[in-house]
């Protein structure tokens, strides 16, 4: 049996379209062996009857990111393992280019790629730990985010649309947290890689892009995501910190709105 480099692992709900074609930009650009591995939600789109030829996990319900993609692990054959939203497409090389980092690179636990929009411009593909002091940094000092690196870098986190997990990570640090439905679990994925005494870098020439929040549609209102947000936020920071924040926010935006009207 020809041994399997990366298992890829896309978790799916209410994406039929964007999904298959997902996996239609890997099978035309990813030249070596690899598995792919969709992990359905508990879509009500068709989803499932359409993906065909793959492994293929259906719930009947949606579990949540890392459950889907902890399911995906579970089963998975290759030496790699990719992380791949549902809305995110494959260029050319660009999972080899990943893969041949990864070998070399000794400490490496998370790579992640550089994110493009549709229409080619660059998306924010890397994250600093939120702390009390950046939350302060950005709503009262109105510090603006870092630069998005040019080369590769060590970097704190990579935004898990495009993330491939080392052998060396899951060796010392295992699967997602599954009490993260969604959000944060990339974060707190990538700050556990640091705490292992591995690093995160950002390789930007390995470029996919990514039609953001089109996998996150299925959650149909922005309401219901906020609810996913919330939990999320006091899991990663803990109750008192994710409060803290949220007051920094709000009372940023008070003072900053009470100094518009005064002014005007």
């Amino acid at each position: 049996m020809k041994r399997i480099i990366v298992s890829i692992i896309i978790p799916s709900f209410n994406t039929k379209e964007v999904t298959l074609r997902c996996v239609k930009s890997i099978v035309e650009n990813t030249s070596f062996s690899y598995e792919i591995i969709v992990v359905d939600n508990g879509s009500t789109d068709g989803s499932v009857k359409q993906i065909t030829n793959l492994k293929l996990i259906a719930n009947s319900n949606n579990l949540g990111f890392a459950r889907a993609v902890n399911q995906g692990i579970k089963v998975a054959r290759g030496r790699y393992l990719l992380l791949l939203n549902s809305d995110v497409f494959t260029n050319k090389g660009s999972i080899e280019k990943m893969i041949d980092f990864a070998k070399k690179t000794p400490d490496c636990g998370v790579v992640g790629g550089k994110l493009v929009f549709g229409n080619g411009k660059t998306q924010h593909s890397v994250m600093v730990f939120p702390t009390l002091w950046q939350t302060i940094a950005k709503y009262w000092l109105r510090r603006k985010d870092p630069v998005l690196p040019r080369d590769v870098a060590v970097v704190d986190a990579v935004v898990g649309a495009a993330f491939l997990i080392t052998p060396e990570a899951i060796s010392r640090i295992g699967v997602l947290d599954e009490r993260y439905f969604m959000y944060f679990e990339d974060l707190d994925y990538c700050r556990r890689v640091k705490k292992a005494g591995l690093k995160t870098y950002y390789l930007p020439e390995a470029e996919f892009t990514h039609l953001h929040g089109e996998s996150g549609k299925g959650l149909s209102s922005s309401e219901n995501q906020w609810r996913r947000l919330v939990p999320s936020s006091q899991i990663y920071h803990g109750i008192l910190i994710h409060y803290l924040i949220i007051l920094i926010m709000w009372t940023s935006q008070k003072v900053r709105k009470l100094f518009g009207l005064l002014s005007s």
